[in-house]
């Protein structure tokens, strides 16, 4: 038995749940107003024979403990079996190998933290550090912020951090790897000499690296740690630790540049900004965040090179962040599934000149109004693209357009689409019926080129065991990577084993079996073997395809099945007596409707139709509800 099987046979998702929401009892099940986001009316379900919970509101989300715990703390997978192994008591297993890297890991860790100490003794005592003292002071960093952050100085010497660590037990190879020094023709010299120095954390923390800022004209003027097996400078959020529980609890995370930026504003109270450290927003520092918040704000720097930044980082954040499925019925009384960014990414534009901490500092009234204000991304996108082109050459507007109209096509809302549509026209100054009309051509091409793939439902409710073949499928996917263009629409949503189902998400992403490793929860690793280790018969590439695609289809049945029985659900909770208005809407139209897009939503309309169907004055119930009959005319 696995690790994740035993947690769970050892945890009931009941007392999980419950520690986070009330739940009142509901037939067999349980139901209670949903914590991931605000409602009147309880839409959210704990399945007790399933162990497994799921959103019937607008979040459309559902797993088992531990999605819920992963979307409710905002944590990866590692930390929520982490924490649910401590609840069930369980010792997660370790290998020698992953036993040697962490105590390297540590070890790198425990340099950084010595040496952190130092800088940060000397910034406070030592008179060489005075410049470094009299800069903060100038940038309004307080006593206790210095304290907080820990901030400190390295003075000018060869080598007195390296002396200083060795005294207190560390290797100079360690010291080294580390980061903090250099290894020169055989002689080895302080990285970071005569500079104001911050040091950074991970989101548990510890001490992983530094930024060293020049205090005279030398180059560069920040110095980061190289990289190293704990510190990766794109992979880093700056003030993470300290904001994590200030940006779930505001529901927003505001990033910043600059490391000063960050101290200011938490100095202020302003707890919720991080800062991306002078780069542009990577795919991992938002996997960090979209843990916390799904709510971004970019204060980054006004000029011609801040704008580009903001610009990257926003093409960086719709493709890294989530999306979501949005039931759009149609005038036939169809549903139309449309995908959009569920995301709220804005943009705080700074007065012209001023960095965030000039402007907390001199007023915090002035940053709170800024950040209030913040400009929504589209807004920001079409003024951005537009003033860095010549709306008065033909090329450009064209230009502009190219790149514009894919943006408002993630807009779902229709009027807001039309708002926008109608300011694109202004800012290219063409008709509107023409871009009305290159937006319908473009999409026209995008579905002649788009291959059909399944839709992607909320998240099963039940756990029809299919492990063997999960395995065997990822078996094939992991030996053999030729397969992987024959799975291309294989999905998460495959996978109800969650070990199978982060085994194929990280496969997803990965370019090799050692990379895929890396990438893994280390309590993963056994199962990752024993996946790589099953026992593959001898055949043909030929045969090996054929194999793969008749697992896929098995996977494809089994995913049909788990949501015939969410339709079950549905209709339990319908025959027991809930009304309409909590049942599945995009369900119930399909029904009426008669008709449905694709197999999938097929496969679900049929199943509903035909129990509905068994209860005819069931049936007239459901339908006056969603249509009620207009009053008899006189």
């Amino acid at each position: 038995m696995s690790v994740v099987d035993e947690i769970k046979q050892k945890l009931d998702i009941v007392d999980i749940v419950s520690q986070h929401v009330r739940l009142m009892k509901s037939g067999q099940n349980f139901k209670g107003l949903c914590p991931f986001h605000a409602e009147k009316d309880a839409s959210f379900y704990v399945y007790p024979q399933q162990q497994s919970w799921h959103c019937f509101g607008s979040c459309g989300t559902g797993g088992d403990i531990f999605t819920f715990i992963m979307k409710k703390e905002g944590v990866d997978f590692a930390e929520a079996l982490r924490r649910l192994s401590e609840t069930a008591g369980i010792a997660l297993e370790t290998r020698r190998q992953g036993e040697e890297e962490d105590k390297e890991t540590d070890k790198l860790r425990e340099v950084n933290a010595a040496a952190a100490l130092y800088f940060h003794h000397l910034l406070v005592n030592a008179p060489e550090a005075a410049a470094a003292r009299a800069y903060l002071g100038k940038r309004g960093a307080t006593k206790e912020g210095i304290e907080d952050f820990q901030l400190g100085f390295s003075p000018d010497s060869w080598d007195s951090v390296i002396r200083y660590l060795a005294d207190k037990g560390f290797s100079e190879a360690e010291i080294t790897q580390a980061g903090l020094a250099i290894e020169k023709d055989g002689r080895r010299y302080d990285r970071f000499r005569s500079r104001l120095m911050f040091p950074i954390r991970d989101a548990r923390g510890r001490a992983i690296g530094f930024g060293g800022r020049a205090l005279d004209d030398a180059i560069p003027k920040y110095l980061n740690s190289p990289q190293s097996p704990v510190f990766a400078k794109g992979e880093v959020l700056y003030g993470l630790d300290r904001a994590a529980a200030s940006i779930r609890k505001e529901n927003m995370a505001i990033i910043v540049e600059g490391y000063m930026d960050v101290l200011a504003a938490h100095q202020h109270g302003f707890k919720n900004v991080i800062a991306s450290m002078g780069t542009s927003l990577s795919e991992k520092q938002l996997d960090a965040l979209k843990r916390l918040s799904k709510r971004l704000a970019l204060a980054l720097d006004s000029d011609a090179a801040g704008n580009a930044a903001t610009i990257r980082g926003i093409e960086v954040a719709t493709q890294a962040l989530d999306r979501k499925v949005v039931p759009v019925p149609t005038w036939q009384g169809l549903v139309r599934y449309n995908y959009s960014l569920d995301a709220d990414i804005r943009i705080i534009t700074l007065p012209p000149g001023k960095d965030p901490d000039e402007v907390i500092n001199e007023s915090e009234a002035t940053w709170t109004a800024l950040v209030d204000g913040a400009t929504p991304v589209v807004d920001y996108l079409m003024g951005a693209i537009a003033s860095a082109l010549d709306m008065g050459d033909p090329r450009d507007k064209s230009a502009a357009v190219d790149r514009l109209l894919p943006i408002l096509a993630e807009i779902q809302d229709p009027v807001q689409q039309a708002h926008y549509l109608q300011k694109l026209a202004r800012i290219v100054r063409v008709d509107e019926r023409v871009l009305q009309e290159t937006r319908s051509r473009k999409q026209a091409a995008g579905r002649r080129k788009r291959d059909p793939s399944p839709l992607p439902l909320p998240s099963p409710l039940v756990a029809a065991r299919s492990q063997p073949i999960e395995e065997y499928c990822l078996a094939l996917l992991l030996r053999h990577s030729e397969l992987a263009a024959k799975a291309s629409e294989l999905t998460e949503g495959h996978f109800d084993h969650p070990a199978n189902r982060e085994v194929f998400c990280a496969w997803r992403q990965s370019l090799s079996v050692e990379a895929l490793r890396s990438s893994l929860a280390e309590a993963l690793h056994p199962h990752l073997d024993h996946l790589i280790g099953l026992p593959l018969p001898p055949c043909s590439e030929g045969e090996r395809e054929a194999a793969l695609a008749d697992r896929l289809r098995h996977l494809e049945k089994h995913r049909l099945q788990r949501l015939k029985a969410r339709d079950e659900l549905f209709l339990a909770d319908v025959l027991a007596g809930r009304s309409a208005s909590e049942v599945s809407r995009a369900a119930l139209t399909m029904w009426r409707s008669g008709e449905a897009h694709g197999e999938e939503i097929a496969e679900e309309t049929r199943y509903v139709a035909e129990h509905l169907l068994r209860d005819e004055e069931t049936g007239r119930a459901l339908g006056k509800a969603v249509n009620p009959p207009k009053p008899e005319q006189k």
